[in-house]
């Protein structure tokens, strides 16, 4: 049912009305910030659906906020190259799509936050908070998408908040691994969110799922250099939302500083986190391939000595192979306080890479791992508790 409706979906959009920018002023080479809203707005208002295109060209365009709702299915088409203004702006988000029902973003354009400007500016921080997010997607339903490129992000590339049903599709983000804090794809508060046959190279997480988010897949996704594809970090805030319903499979992961990770803080609020899957992902050179983290406390700015008190259940990592830059490729660390239930490793085949070891290790501590197949290293089956 949800195939044939973003069938009929994209064929209507393919039957609409076009809105080129052209025509409200937007030219090559200029700020495009005016007709762009312009074309929108107008688009939006169309009771049949509607197309916003953005044809090839190199544009300017400042920060903008994309908002709906919109009375008939809408599409914005963007074959050019679209730069960010790169002096200081108060912008928390470079462009923001909002309250739109069945949305597609397409075309094979590129948005390039010009984030290399910037990077590693702001002091003995190393990196700006209020440096703007890319692409924002706030409140969007049944949308999608696909064949675009974000570069350079000056932040996050992409925030996904309290949205439903969007899919990433043949989606690209590329940023150098030294870029700061250029998360890939950040989804929180939202449900039924898929990433899916896209790449990722960043300096950041390439995928991280935040508090409240559920039913979330990510498929055929190759990620690196990065920091891996997390769940987390949880337990930071008070009231927050269970996150249940993770898929990550058929994935690719090189040249990362982690590879799939749960981690919540130690002294949490309360929270759960369960259903949790990793399935046939292959590991290139990767530190930390297999991690449940749930001490994790990054600059020493919480209180190690007391357990999280976020539950971690129903969880499983299966055919992982592949190699691993850290001796310990396999790490479940869980809470003291709550130890995780119903982990289940199996099939697992991953080799040190270094010179110091000659084997792989595994550690578990506060967890009860159910164990089957191939293990390498072998897998720590340790009682709730145990080191």
């Amino acid at each position: 049912m949800a195939a044939m409706f973003l069938m009929l979906m994209f064929v209507s959009i393919a039957e609409a009305q076009v809105f080129d920018i052209g025509k409200y002023g937007g030219k090559p080479n200029s700020n495009i910030a005016q007709a762009l809203t312009s074309a929108f707005t107008e688009a939006c208002a169309s009771p049949t659906p509607s197309k916003v295109l953005v044809p090839k060209g190199t544009y300017n365009l400042s920060p903008v906020k994309i908002s709906g709702p919109c009375k008939a299915p809408i599409e914005i088409q963007v074959h050019g190259i679209i730069i960010a203004q790169t002096e200081n702006d108060p912008a928390t988000t470079w462009v923001s799509f909002q309250y739109i029902d069945h949305l597609t973003l397409s075309g094979g354009g590129v948005f390039d936050g010009q984030g290399h400007k910037v990077w590693g500016k702001c002091g003995n921080n190393n990196y700006c908070k209020h440096l703007p997010i890319n692409l924002a997607f706030n409140f969007i339903t049944n949308g999608l998408v696909q064949d675009v490129t974000s570069k350079d992000s000056k932040q996050f590339h992409v925030n996904v908040l309290g949205s439903k049903e969007l899919k990433f599709l043949r989606f690209k983000i590329s940023a150098p691994e030294h870029s700061i804090n250029t998360d890939g794809i950040h989804i929180g508060r939202s449900k039924g969110i898929s990433v899916i046959d896209s790449r990722i190279e960043t300096g950041d997480d390439c995928v991280s799922i935040g508090d409240d988010s559920q039913q979330i897949t990510v498929t055929g996704v190759t990620c690196g250099p990065g920091h891996g594809i997390s769940v987390g970090s949880l337990g930071k805030y008070q009231n927050e939302g269970p996150v249940i319903g993770i898929t990550v499979k058929n994935c690719t992961i090189s040249n990362t500083m982690n590879g799939v990770r749960i981690k919540t803080w130690p002294a949490s609020f309360p929270g759960t986190a369960s259903d949790m899957h990793f399935e046939d992902i292959i590991m290139n050179n990767v530190g930390n391939p297999v991690l449940i983290d749930q001490v994790y406390c990054p600059w020493n700015q919480c209180n190690a000595k007391l357990p999280s008190r976020v539950k971690i259940s129903n969880v499983s990592f299966k055919n992982i192979r592949g190699t691993s830059s850290t001796p310990v490729a396999v790490k479940l660390a869980c809470s003291s306080g709550i130890p995780c239930q119903g982990v289940e490793i199996a099939n697992i085949d991953l080799t040190y890479t270094g010179k110091n070891a000659p084997k792989a290790l595994s550690q578990c501590s506060h967890v009860q791992p159910k164990v089957s197949g191939r293990m390498n290293p072998p897998a720590c089956n340790s009682p709730v508790g145990a080191n």
